[in-house]
């Protein structure tokens, strides 16, 4: 059943798209832009852009249709979950995993664990990717956070988009860094000699990488790693062009004969509970074969 919304301007010179996505309970900005985009929208009776500067008086319209069927399955799968309550799930990912379908591995993935953990979650209305709010490699591990309503999930958003969330990894890379910490800054895009991986370019997307040492061994650096923003690839990225890549990274690195996936873990997620506003956080421990790798590299 479709929802309908008939909202009043009250204020000259909002966008249309700030104004739905503020003003339809659960509903995101984004979202809100799908709606207008699809002509779900209209402003005095006529579709509009997303980017229409309103008038005071001006009636807005909203249906929001019911979502799609989901062309996911449920798939019973082992599923590490660290926190649950009535908005979120918070999982531990192992490597190896998808976080959703995509060409090249349409099943097996986190999202169709969750699916046939909490079937409800279909009701988000993302056909591919209903509650994840934020994503990890496929071979990266660590702590995951997925919405499992609207409201949540554009808390959540909101709060991905404002940088307030506290991401964690650790990462072992080639090479003895110094100093023993830093930040990196350098804009991420498409590589223009390869568009599968990501490049530092001069006119790509600002991105900034903290890091702080944790210990030496050998010939190679345990770091503890911050993004502070959340590019494809950042950390792999800004680690390889910097000369210290990521081991095991067969992307922007090259092979370990230690590992068969690069060694990057979430190892700690930090955020506010969508329910109360509470600050609370989650870790993972190194999984066992990053610690298999450390012992025979030590």
């Amino acid at each position: 059943m479709n929802r309908a919304y008939s909202l009043v301007v009250d204020k000259a010179g909002v966008r249309l798209d700030k104004l739905v996505g503020g003003n339809c309970p659960g509903l995101s900005r984004s979202y809100a832009q799908k709606l207008i985009a699809a002509g779900h929208v209209t402003v005095n009776g006529h579709t509009a852009k997303a980017s229409l500067r309103l008038n005071t008086g001006d009636r807005v319209e909203v249906i929001i249709p019911p979502p799609a069927p989901s062309p996911l399955s449920p798939e019973e799968m082992p599923l590490s979950i660290l926190y649950e309550d009535d908005d979120i799930l918070v999982v531990d990912k192992p490597a190896g995993m998808p976080v959703h379908p995509a060409p090249g591995h349409p099943g097996h993935t986190l999202v169709n664990a969750i699916l046939a953990y909490y079937p409800h979650l279909t009701a988000l209305g993302d056909s591919l990717r209903p509650g994840i709010v934020h994503r990890l490699d496929k071979d990266t591990s660590g702590v995951m956070l997925v919405a499992k309503n609207r409201p949540a999930q554009t808390n959540l958003a909101e709060q991905f988009k404002s940088r307030s969330i506290a991401k964690t990894y650790l990462t072992l890379v080639r090479g003895r860094l110094t100093p023993e910490s830093g930040l990196i800054e350098a804009a991420l895009g498409r590589d223009p000699a390869n568009r599968q991986r990501m490049a530092v370019v001069s006119r790509g997307r600002e991105a900034r990488t903290e890091y702080r040492v944790v210990k030496y061994i050998g010939g190679y650096t345990l770091l503890e790693v911050k993004p502070e923003t959340g590019r494809t690839h950042q950390i792999r990225v800004h680690l390889s062009a910097i000369g210290f890549p990521v081991v095991g990274d067969a992307t922007y690195g090259v092979k370990s004969p230690f590992l068969s996936r690069q060694f990057l873990h979430a190892c700690r997620l930090g955020f506010h509970l969508p329910s109360s506003g509470e600050y609370v956080e989650f870790t993972s421990p190194l999984p066992h074969d990053l610690e298999k790798a450390l012992r025979e590299i030590g």
